[in-house]
Order: C-alpha cells, then sequence, then structure tokens
C-alpha cells in the first residue's frame, strides 16, 4: 500500500491534487521533468534526513525559544567584544519607527508605492552627510566591507588606474572582501604601519605610490583601535601622486574627530551599524559612501541616491532617485555594478538616532568613549604582566598585550567566560606579529563598574 503524502500546513499548494493541477496546467506530468537539466548524479535520491515536523505554533514556538534559551547574549553580561560589531545603546524610538509598517514591509519602494520611505532616506542621506562634511551619501548598502570595495572601483573608474594600496592595519575579513570585489580589475598593494604607533607608516605610502595608484584606503579609527592623527600627511602624499584617498570611519566618531572630507579624503566609507541598529549576531550591518556633489563621482556611485525637487504641482516638493539610469536597477546588463535592497532599513533607524542625538548629543558620545577607552586601557595595563601594544590614542577600541602573563588570550578568555564577562577577540589569527594580543572594546553600555571587574578578575587569575 501506498503511503499516504503528507500535507504540511504550512507549505502552500501540498496538496497532492492542488499539486497535480499545477503541473498540469504547465504541461508536465511529473514534477521531475522540471528538474532535468541538473545532471543524475547530482539530484539527491531519497528523502531528507529531517526530524519529525512541528504541526503546531505553540509547538514549534516552544521548539524555537529552547533553542533561543541555550544562547547567552551580550546583554546578560558586561562585552568587551568590538572589531566592526559592538553592543550600542538603541533609543526606543529607533525601534518604533523603524518597525513601522511603512518602512519594515518595503521592498525597494516606488514613487507610486512609497510611503514615506524616499523621504526618510533622504533624511538619512542628508544626516550622514552633514555627519561627515561631504554633500552626497548614498543609501545604505550591505556593509563596510562592500562599501570600501564600490568605493576602491570608484576610484579606479575615475582615476582610469588599477591599484589600491591599502593600510595593512585594515580589517583582515574587510581586507579579502576588497581583494575579491576587485580581482581581477584592481589589484591591492600593502602599506606599513609604525610598531609603536600602529600609525601609517609614511616612508612605505610614498615608496609605493606609483602612476598606476589609484587610491590609497586607510581607516580612522583604524579596525586596531588607534586614532590616525596623519590623515592630511596622507592625503597630500596621494594627491601629489595623481591618486583619490578613501577613508574608512566609524561615523560614531565624528562627534569629535575632524571628518573625512577635512583631511582630504575624497571618498569616505563606513558602517552604520552602531548608529541606532542592535547586534542582532553580526547581521544589522549598513554599509555607506560619500562623497563631494561632482559629477565624476556621484555618476560613479552604483547604488541608489535620494534627492528632493520640485514637482508639477506649484508649491509642491518630492523625493525621488537621482540619476537612476546610473544604476543596476535601471539597465541590468550595463550596470556598472550589482547592487540589491541591501541595509535601507538601518538607515531608516540611523537617520532617527542622529535626528535624536543632534551634533552636541553626537559630541558628548565622543567624549565619553575616548574617556572610557582611556580608563579601560590604562585601568587594564596596571595588571601586572598586561600591557598596551600601541602608544597612540584609542577611540573606543584598543589592543591589550598578554604575552608576559604566561597566558594565552584563548586561555583567558575561557576564564572570563566562566566569570560572566566576555573578553576580547583573539587577533593571533588576523595579525601574526600579534600572537597573544587581543582587541578589546568599549561603547557607551560598558560601566566603569564592568571594567574595574575585568580588571579584577584578570588581576585575580593571573596573581
Amino acid at each position: 500500500m501506498d503511503k499516504k503524502p503528507f500535507i504540511h500546513p504550512y507549505i502552500p499548494n501540498s496538496v497532492p491534487e492542488v499539486k497535480k493541477k499545477m503541473l498540469a496546467e504547465i504541461g508536465v506530468k511529473d514534477i521531475e521533468e522540471l528538474y532535468e537539466d541538473i545532471p543524475p548524479e547530482l539530484r539527491l535520491k531519497r528523502d531528507l534526513n529531517l526530524p519529525e515536523p512541528l504541526l503546531s505554533e505553540l509547538e514549534l514556538r516552544r521548539h524555537v525559544e529552547a533553542v533561543l534559551d541555550q544562547n547567552i547574549s551580550c546583554g546578560e553580561r558586561p562585552s568587551f567584544l568590538g572589531a566592526g560589531c559592538a553592543r550600542h545603546y538603541v533609543p526606543a524610538i529607533c525601534d518604533e519607527i523603524a518597525h513601522r509598517s511603512e518602512f519594515l514591509t518595503a521592498y525597494a519602494g516606488e514613487p507610486y508605492e512609497d510611503a514615506g520611505r524616499f523621504q526618510a532616506l533622504f533624511e538619512y542621506e542628508s544626516l550622514m552627510a552633514e555627519l561627515l562634511d561631504f554633500d552626497v551619501v548614498n543609501v545604505p548598502t550591505y556593509d563596510w566591507g562592500q562599501a570600501a570595495s564600490t568605493a576602491a572601483r570608484m576610484a579606479g573608474r575615475i582615476t582610469g588606474r588599477g591599484k589600491l594600496l591599502v593600510s595593512d592595519t585594515m580589517s583582515p575579513d574587510r581586507l579579502a572582501v576588497v581583494r575579491n570585489y576587485c580581482h581581477p580589475v584592481m589589484s591591492l598593494e600593502p602599506v606599513g604601519h609604525h610598531k609603536d604607533t600602529g600609525l601609517l607608516d609614511l616612508g612605505d605610502l610614498k615608496a609605493k605610490l606609483t602612476k598606476d595608484t589609484a587610491a590609497v584606503y586607510f581607516e580612522n579609527p583604524s579596525y586596531l583601535g588607534f586614532i590616525e592623527t596623519q590623515g592630511e600627511a596622507i592625503s597630500s602624499a596621494a594627491h601629489a601622486n595623481g591618486s583619490l584617498v578613501i577613508a574608512g570611519v566609524d561615523p560614531i566618531s565624528l562627534g569629535v574627530l575632524k571628518p573625512p572630507g577635512r583631511y582630504g579624503a575624497d571618498l569616505a566609507c563606513g558602517d552604520i551599524q552602531g548608529l541606532g541598529n542592535h547586534m542582532f549576531y553580526g547581521g544589522s550591518l549598513g554599509g555607506f559612501i560619500a562623497t563631494r556633489d561632482e559629477e565624476k563621482f556621484v555618476m560613479e556611485y552604483p547604488s541608489r541616491l535620494f534627492g528632493i525637487a520640485r514637482t508639477s504641482v506649484e508649491g509642491e516638493w518630492g523625493f525621488g532617485d537621482v540619476a537612476y539610469s546610473r544604476t543596476s536597477f535601471d539597465k541590468r546588463e550595463k550596470g556598472k555594478e550589482f547592487i540589491g535592497t541591501a541595509a535601507a532599513l538601518y538607515g531608516v533607524a540611523a537617520a532617527v538616532y542622529l535626528a535624536l542625538m543632534g551634533p552636541q548629543g553626537m559630541r558628548e558620545l565622543g567624549i565619553h568613549l575616548l574617556q572610557k577607552a582611556r580608563y579601560a586601557a590604562m585601568k587594564l595595563a596596571k595588571v601586572p604582566g598586561i600591557r598596551l601594544r600601541f602608544h597612540s590614542t584609542p577611540f573606543k577600541e584598543f589592543v591589550v598585550d598578554f604575552n608576559h602573563t604566561g597566558k594565552s588570550v584563548g586561555e583567558l578568555n575561557e576564564h572570563l567566560l566562566k566569570e560572566g564577562i566576555f573578553g576580547g577577540k583573539d587577533l593571533s589569527k588576523e595579525f601574526p606579529e600579534l600572537a597573544g594580543c587581543a582587541l578589546y572594546a568599549v561603547t557607551e553600555m560598558t560601566t566603569q563598574a564592568d571594567i574595574d571587574r575585568l580588571a579584577a578578575v584578570l588581576k585575580s587569575y593571573l596573581g
């Protein structure tokens, strides 16, 4: 007797009679005919090895909650993890606005269906442009790595050159994305840093600048936390060579640090995760690109740009795409790059955050993070055996050297975890020369008591 087909309540059109009618409608006798282009050796000939289905909503909810209960979040214990995604405070109004149905459920949004999304993203771009001291900012793309990659490709198209010089202290993950995105059109070459400060080696930079250098990319603050104080010197050297300058920046630092346009950067990029967005297991990333309002830059953006213009109705203004024809949304086969829907919703949250904070709020936050990072670094440096790796000013992250403690970073982090603390990120695999070192991050969510407890636990364990 044939096994009775299972009809899953959550899978539409799973009723055999319905499937039979659908196949007949398209002239197919068996669903396997739809997969004939796939070689037989690549097709699974058995049922998937899956557990029994959960048929009720209540049963499913219990299962998912049981799985989630195994997680230990950064909200439950102090966390000193950063490296591109950190726990910042998210004001309640950011969630309230971003979760509104006209934003949360909007896919791409066109003029005939837009319900304020175009204006919200225009406001996001305007606020970011003011923070960055640039004229043009794109709708958020996937993350910082993708934004840096696109900025590099833009520089290559503008200059007609094929080499990108990059600071060797940038995130290795980000570097891998940029290298992959630029291949085979552009090549990448690292520029060294001073071992005691981490700052870019200007001598090495000048030696590597050639007539084929499209741009120089550096980060400020750097991935390793220190503030790069040589922005103007880096820009001067690059511009003297006819190259462009791309600055990777953490926008949350720009309440206290000079914006990239002020020290000569031609393009800026970074991530908005810290601007009103939760960590979401590392997923709430949104990359931005900023430039001056010059045609040579604007026409090289592959992503959407929203502007404001008068409509056909007297006295009325509307929001819409700027130079839409340059994007892959308009002409897929002729687009300079392909950009999908990406992270526009995170841009809405960032707009709310920036509007709420204002210039004074961003300044106060920046000062707070500078002071807290300095306090944390000095507190840990007083623990016997612990040293700071770089003698430079940290913004919110810094490198801690544990090589003289007799313990590995892994051992220390394991002990900290037992004590209810998430330690810093082990840098051994990313930077072999920093073996035995960890990247520690503090944010406005880190309390003085958290820092003092971290230092006390380490001192007790190492004592």
